[in-house]
């Protein structure tokens, strides 16, 4: 037997338990070390962590500011409704819930397909519409069975509203939704994602674009503390949104009106405008659109009316339609032969009815001519003849430098945006639109029709505004603003969009008394005298047509032509003359000549912000005038 064999045993036990015994040790020495490092060495990380999981912060929206007109009456504003919402990232089968929802509440096919365009540009954890303002009944409604569908919740929401529907649409702009190209915008300034959490509209066009930081306010917080399932417990302390500022306009909204029924179903423009400040007193594009639309996501149907319309009605015509400005571009010719000294206004021409330049004959419009015709009366007849020789005297880049002073082809900086230039000709001009040598080439001939304002010529009726603005003011130059005052919500404080003086072009008086007695004479005993007889103010203006397209030596007869080549009608006008405190300018598509389309369009306004006057009906004209 032997002796040795337990005590080799026990050693083996009490090394194997000494093993143990350090295994031990280390484990709970690494225990130990690792809630060292959490609790001591990460305390604050974690901690921080932990309370961020107990809180939550639920951003405020703020209240967008409200557009008012220059009297207080209120354009933009907002209201609070019920909308029915579905998160897609927490709802198993799209299709079905909406298809259960239907039978509680009332989901159109219009609906469904709104909802289908938000889940496209959105993130799939966002919280989107099916369903906008609710009824209390249908709201009780879905309260009762709501645990039936996850993912699904009655939020209540502010909604922009356009009170007048379709009023100064095209000024006042349209809020939407904000869509993947505006909220990678956004997400890339960190001070603006701040303040954009639970915001999903942004301004898109107009005022309501140009003036987004103004009208969307700052966005407030509310610390939630919330339960191990995110249900929330209690609040823990709330930071008030501020409200954005509120708009005051220097539209004037009886004005607008009178400006957009005087066009009844006719395509155009009227731009009015106060010359002593720059401030719009009305901007016309017609046909307008209903901004409500947008707001909470245009349907597709409409948005294919709006879009696929002969009519364009989403065009603002005002900043974005280039035309030819016909014989409204006179005034500003003999203005510019008398400041360069090309012609003075004693002088005058034989005019037989047309101008031989080479091999082309440039027709007047009456047969026969107008005789003898200095300035005044080249203005007041609107002597084709006469522009033509004085075009040629000048030659075309002294035009275009002229023209260019008074804000002819370029963006008066009016505060909306998207103005478009026009196009003021120019050799320099020509070089650069144009690619083949031989197409960059400028002919003397082409100078000639420019003189009359066609040709290149192709300006915004905001352009032509602007310039007979500036006629107005003596040659001071202020920008067009639409915004009078920016409000503050909370105190009332307003702040004024100066009225400075961008450019004093510097006009002798006497130069511009003559261009005033030929535009006054225009409306006295000229192609303006029809639609304003009668008047009891006195009136600065000039009738024009524009040619849409050649003829090729056809004589040009309306009732034969397609409505819409038919020749654009254009009126400007600046009253009283005396003391100028609106000028203007008139546009109509189409519309013929200017004195039967135009100028009774004008007649109204200036009626009404002059004296009070409001039109009992349409002006109608079937004169035909010289031009």
């Amino acid at each position: 037997m032997d002796l040795k064999a337990p005590e080799q045993q026990l050693s083996r036990f009490r090394a194997r338990v000494a093993a143990a015994g350090v295994f031990v040790l280390i484990g709970f020495g690494l225990v130990v070390a690792r809630f060292v490092y959490l609790q001591v060495v990460r305390y604050e990380y974690y901690a921080t962590r932990a309370e961020e999981n107990r809180i939550s912060l639920v951003p405020i929206a703020p209240n967008r500011g409200l557009i008012m007109d220059r009297n207080g009456l209120v354009l933009a504003r907002n209201y609070s409704a019920y909308t029915l919402e579905i998160t897609p990232s927490k709802v198993r089968n799209l299709e079905d819930t909406i298809d259960e929802l239907s039978t509680m509440i009332e989901i159109l096919p219009k609906d469904r397909k709104r909802f289908k365009k938000l889940l496209e540009e959105s993130k799939n954890f966002e919280s989107l519409p099916i369903r906008t303002r609710l009824s209390d009944v249908e709201v009780a409604r879905f309260i009762a069975q709501r645990y039936r569908f996850p993912g699904v919740d009655i939020k209540a929401r502010l909604f922009r509203q356009y009170p007048f529907t379709e009023f100064a649409a095209h000024a006042l702009g349209y809020i939407g939704r904000i869509n993947q190209k505006e909220m990678a915008r956004i997400e890339d300034d960190e001070e603006l994602a701040a303040n954009y959490r639970g915001t999903e509209h942004i301004g898109k066009t107009g005022l309501e674009q140009s003036y987004e930081k103004e009208l969307h306010g700052v966005t407030g917080f509310e610390q939630i503390e919330v339960d191990a399932s995110g249900r929330a417990v209690r609040s823990l302390a709330r930071t008030p949104p501020v409200p954005g500022n509120n708009l005051q306009l220097t539209i004037d909204a009886e004005l607008q009106r009178i400006a957009e029924e005087a066009f009844g179903n006719r395509r155009g423009s009227l731009v009015a405008i106060e010359p002593g400040s720059g401030g719009v007193l009305a901007l016309v594009s017609t046909p307008r659109f209903d901004p409500n639309l947008f707001v909470d996501g245009i349907t597709p149907d409409n948005w294919d009316v709006l879009n696929t319309s002969l009519d364009k009605p989403m065009v603002n015509r005002a900043l974005n339609g280039a035309y030819p400005p016909g014989s409204t571009f006179k005034p500003f010719m003999a203005l510019g032969a008398l400041v360069t000294g090309k012609r003075a206004a004693h002088v005058a021409i034989s005019d037989p009815g047309y101008f031989v330049f080479g091999n082309n004959t440039f027709r007047d419009d009456k047969v026969g001519g107008h005789g003898m015709v200095d300035m005044i009366k080249s203005i007041v007849v609107s002597c084709d003849t006469y522009y033509y020789t004085l075009a040629n005297e000048m030659g075309i880049d002294l035009i275009a430098e002229f023209m260019g002073k008074l804000g002819f082809g370029s963006r008066t900086g009016i505060d909306i945006e998207g103005e478009s230039i026009g196009v003021l000709p120019s050799q320099a001009w020509k070089k650069k639109r144009f690619k083949k040598p031989e197409q960059q080439k400028w002919y003397a001939g082409e100078t000639i029709s420019i003189g009359i304002g066609q040709g290149y010529n192709a300006y915004t009726p905001i352009q032509l505004a602007h310039a007979t603005a500036t006629l107005a003011a003596g040659g001071v130059m202020f920008r067009p603003h639409i915004v009078k005052y920016v409000i503050d919500a909370q105190t009332g404080a307003k702040r004024v969009i100066e009225p400075v003086p961008i450019a004093n072009l510097g006009f002798k008086p006497e130069h511009l008394d003559v261009i005033r007695k030929g535009m006054v004479g225009v409306n006295t005993g000229g192609t303006g005298a029809r639609a304003f007889a009668g008047v009891k103010y006195e009136v600065a203006g000039k009738t024009g047509t524009a040619q849409v397209y050649s003829l090729k030596g056809a004589k040009y007869k309306e009732s034969e032509v397609h409505e819409r080549m038919r020749d654009h009608a254009l009126y400007i006008a600046y009253a009283p003359a005396d003391k100028p405190r609106i000028a203007l300018a008139v546009l109509v598509e189409n519309g013929g000549f200017g004195a039967a389309a135009a100028a009774p369009i004008a007649r109204q306004v200036l009626d009404y912000y002059l004296m009070g006057i409001k039109p009992k009906g349409a002006v109608t004209d079937d004169v035909e005038a010289e031009e």
